[in-house]
């Protein structure tokens, strides 16, 4: 735990959205249970084992110390996560969280829920993978893009302000496409996405009639019992890609679990998609280094011939 709290008494004040400590890296020994991360104005602290009271309090404490040398006069707000196997438990543990807690990221707008639920609506790691979509946007104006998994539709905010002609966003899970709309209407972005609230594996004709597109983003979950099971259906998405793919269009296929590294997704898109072209790894923020960057976030670009 003391490196936890040694990097909280050299931290600035975060500029904006961040990943402040990263203990699941590996990279500071003893402390791999804790996560520190900032959503303005709230901070987030996770534990993903069970935390003595007092623990805690020493915690709360050095942020309160720090937060009044980086912040002064400015009230701290934090909220304590405890992840396990069964159910997260979230608990206020100062200050207060916003009604509508809507955070900014170079210039997109993000409605987060850090009081409900095991997920915020916003994945802090997957910061490099959307500037991605924002440059291929900008670059490829009118684009067509079809985003799988959508959850809160970020990928889609990003890449209809960066100039994207439309979006077509599937998930099953009705709650985090309710939010992805509202992302939608607070970057004023909501007349050139559509909302699809479907089981993509029985959705494939309407997907289908709905293309050629020029991007494609896949961001299943690793497992998620009665939906995806990322050895089982990882395979069912690649091979479907140079269908759904325009000529010269891309694909951001994504996973984060520790368990399945590079050479999984690589090894399925060469059997399943095998005139799909790799391209590159995108970079995982370096807020997120990890001692093993196969354990972490892969998030892999992959181009349709022309």
């Amino acid at each position: 735990m003391q490196a936890l709290l040694d990097a909280l008494s050299t931290s600035p004040r975060p500029a904006g959205p961040c990943r402040v400590f990263h203990g699941r890296g590996g990279l500071h020994p003893g402390c791999e249970q804790w996560a520190l991360d900032f959503y303005p104005p709230v901070w987030l602290l996770t534990s993903f084992a069970p935390v003595p009271e007092d623990d805690l309090a020493r915690v709360g404490e050095a942020l309160a110390t720090r937060w009044t040398e980086v912040a002064p006069g400015e009230p701290l707000h934090w909220v304590f996560q405890h992840r396990d196997e069964n159910r997260p438990t979230n608990r206020l543990m100062a200050g207060a969280v916003p009604d509508e807690h809507v955070i900014e990221e170079d210039g997109s707008r993000f409605l987060v829920q850090l009081l409900h639920g095991q997920n915020h609506g916003f994945f802090l790691d997957m910061a490099e993978g959307r500037q991605w979509v924002r440059r291929w946007a900008q670059s490829h104006p009118g684009g067509r893009v079809l985003n799988l998994f959508a959850y809160t539709c970020a990928f889609s905010v990003v890449a209809l302000q960066a100039g994207a002609g439309s979006v077509e966003n599937y998930d099953m899970a009705r709650a985090p496409l309710a939010v992805g709309r509202r992302n939608h209407q607070l970057n004023g972005v909501q007349d050139r996405a559509a909302f699809h609230a479907h089981d993509i594996f029985n959705s494939w004709g309407k997907i289908r009639r709905g293309g050629p597109y020029d991007l494609v983003v896949l961001d299943p979950p690793s497992f998620q019992k009665g939906s995806f099971v990322a050895t089982k259906d990882y395979a069912r998405l690649a091979r479907k890609l140079p269908e759904l793919l325009a000529p010269g269009g891309h694909a951001l296929v994504c996973l984060n679990t520790p368990k399945l590294g590079t050479d999984f997704l690589r090894e399925t898109l060469a059997m399943e998609a095998p005139t799909l072209e790799f391209i590159e790894r995108v970079a995982n923020p370096d807020t997120f280094a990890d001692a093993s960057p196969e354990r972490a976030l892969k998030v892999l670009v992959y181009r349709q011939p022309g």
